[in-house]
Parts: C-alpha cells; structure tokens; sequence
C-alpha cells in the first residue's frame, strides 16, 4: 500500500543499492543487513532496533515486484507531494506535486486541477495507479487492495528418513536467524514445503503479517524407499526357500520385524505386501510392499557343488527363456 513513507523514504538508500538492483543482490544485502542489525543480536541497543525495521521495511517494499513498480511510479513524481486529511480548502495538502510547479510565487490550482490530480491516482478506477483514494480516516493515500502483506521469510531443514515418515516438532532458524519450532507432519515428503501462516515478517503498514515457508529435504534410507504412501523394501531370499517354500522375517520402519510366507517356486521380483505399514498421514496409510530377491551364491565348497550338479540332472528339462526368445522373434 502506497504511504506517505514512500515519498520521503529512499528505500534502495536505506539498503545501500541501486535503483537497478536485482532480486537475488537485493535478497543477499537484506540478510547481511538484518544478521547485522537483528535485536537479538543487539540486546538493548535502541538505534539497532530502529535500523533493523527500517531495513525491513524498505526490502518488504522492494522485493515485491508489484510493489517495487509502485513504489519507483510513485518516487519518479517527486518527493514534494504531502498527504493529510482534509483535501483541497482544508490543509489538506501541502507542497501538492511539486513536479506540477505548485510553490512560492507558483500557479494557483483550481477544483479542476484537483480534480485532475485526483483521477492521476486512481480515484474512482480511472487512474494508472489502479484503485486508490485519499482516505479521510486515516489521513493518507490508500489503496491498491488494502494495506500490504508481509514478506515471507524461508528456512531449510534436512530430515532423516524415519523422521519425515513418523513426523516430529523441531527446532529451526529462519534466514535472517530468527530461532522457531515446525511440527514435522508423519509423511512429509522430499521437496515439500511446509507453510506457517502469520509468522513471518510484519507489514510495514499495518497488514497481515508474512509466513514462514520451510523447505525439506530427506536423506535417503538405506533400506526403505517411498511409493506414494507405500514402503518398498528388497528383500534377498536363498534358492531353496524361493524353491521349496519358507517363512521369512521382514523389517519395517522403525518397527518390529514381521514374518511373511514365501510360496513354493517364488521367482525374483514377485511382491509380498503387508497391510497398513506404510507411511501413516491423516489422509490415509500405505502398505510395506516387499519385494522378493533371489540371492545366488558367490562361492560353493565341493560337496555343494556336487549336489547342485545331482539336482541339474534331475530337474525339469525346461527351458526359462523359451517364452522370452519366442516374444523376441515377434
């Protein structure tokens, strides 16, 4: 929202920049400055905290591109213009734009020359400004949908696997080092952002406060994987228990083992599920999908070797790539 401040206050001044400034320099000075200037790190210092709002305050004007263009409009016309209630005839203005030559020895402006100034603004919707009015409540220009929202402020946190899948509060700092507490929702995922609405940076004018917006991160597991709510896991199994059938134990996420029955002639890649122990959200809970691997061994000391070689005599003659070469030919 447009202010008297932005036409006494030279925001890009306040931060050290120029005019051209980009958004990522523009971000870099802002958190030098507040790491510089924070209270907490300046315990009782008034002039400190003072600084610390005026820098605030300039970047939640400035990183705002809408804002930001408003803001440099507004400046472009010249820091004469004064605001107060009243209007024309009233006290209300002085100095009205002085890029228009109104001053000492100056033209005399008449009701349409207001009248012309006020539809510049934006009175009425007919102004490039968009919807702003001066407003006799408050004593100053306003509009543009209300006051100004506070900027958001982001922190980042790298999880461990279990800890995103069974959820956890914890404590983080902001990027400008302010120190706060997240509850981690069970199920959060890679890439997520978990938003804390009204935590952020305040409103230079009196609007709703910024939030706070953590990026996550979670570390791989050396075991589990996620699909969707769903848990995989690989789980290897020797010749005989794929062959002749067994009963295996299988981990879960931070949970005892279970126990799961592997049928006679299981081959490699066939999945054994376990109801309700995935991930558990509000939204729902996955299954744990075990997946069945069949482990050859490396090394075979002559007796098991000699009985391999019996059993290859004695197995079926059946050839297993029979089907796939058949689907090669077409």
């Amino acid at each position: 929202m447009a202010s008297q401040d932005w036409f006494d206050k030279d925001f890009y001044q306040v931060l050290g920049v120029d005019k051209g400034v980009s958004a990522a320099d523009l971000k870099k000075t802002y958190r030098k400055l507040a790491r510089q200037y924070h209270p907490d790190s300046n315990q009782g210092d008034t002039a400190a905290e003072a600084r610390f709002k005026e820098i605030s305050e300039a970047y939640a004007v400035l990183s705002d591109p809408e804002q930001r263009e408003e803001y440099d409009q507004i400046r472009a016309m010249g820091s004469g213009a004064r605001f107060t209630a009243g209007g024309p005839g009233a006290g209300g203005f002085e100095d009205v734009f002085s890029q228009f030559g109104q001053g000492r020895g100056g033209r005399t402006y008449s009701a349409q020359d207001f009248d012309d100034i006020f539809t510049m603004f934006g009175q009425g919707g007919g102004g490039r400004f968009g919807s702003g009015t001066f407003g006799q409540t408050t004593g100053g220009f306003r509009g543009y949908g209300g006051p100004t929202r506070g900027a958001d402020v982001t922190a980042r946190t790298t999880l461990d696997f279990t800890t995103a899948a069974k959820g956890e509060t914890i404590s983080l700092q902001s990027e400008d080092g302010k120190p706060f507490k997240v509850k981690i929702p069970a199920g959060v995922a890679d890439g997520q952002k978990i938003r804390l609405p009204g935590r952020g940076r305040p409103s230079p004018d009196g609007g709703e406060n910024g939030d706070i917006v953590v990026q996550v991160t979670v570390r791989p597991h050396p075991v589990f994987t996620r699909d969707g709510l769903n848990l995989r896991v690989v789980v290897p199994v020797t010749f005989t228990e794929a062959a002749l059938g067994a009963t295996i134990e299988v981990p879960t996420l931070g949970e005892d083992p279970v126990r799961l029955r592997v049928a006679p002639g299981t081959p490699s890649g066939r999945i054994l599920r376990v109801k309700g122990r995935g991930i558990q959200t509000q939204k729902g809970t996955g299954d744990l999908l075990a997946e069945v691997q069949v482990a050859v061994p490396s090394h075979l000391d002559a007796a098991a070797k000699e009985a391999l070689e019996r059993f290859q005599d004695l197995e079926p003659k059946e050839n297993p790539r029979a089907e796939l070469m058949a689907k090669a030919r077409g």
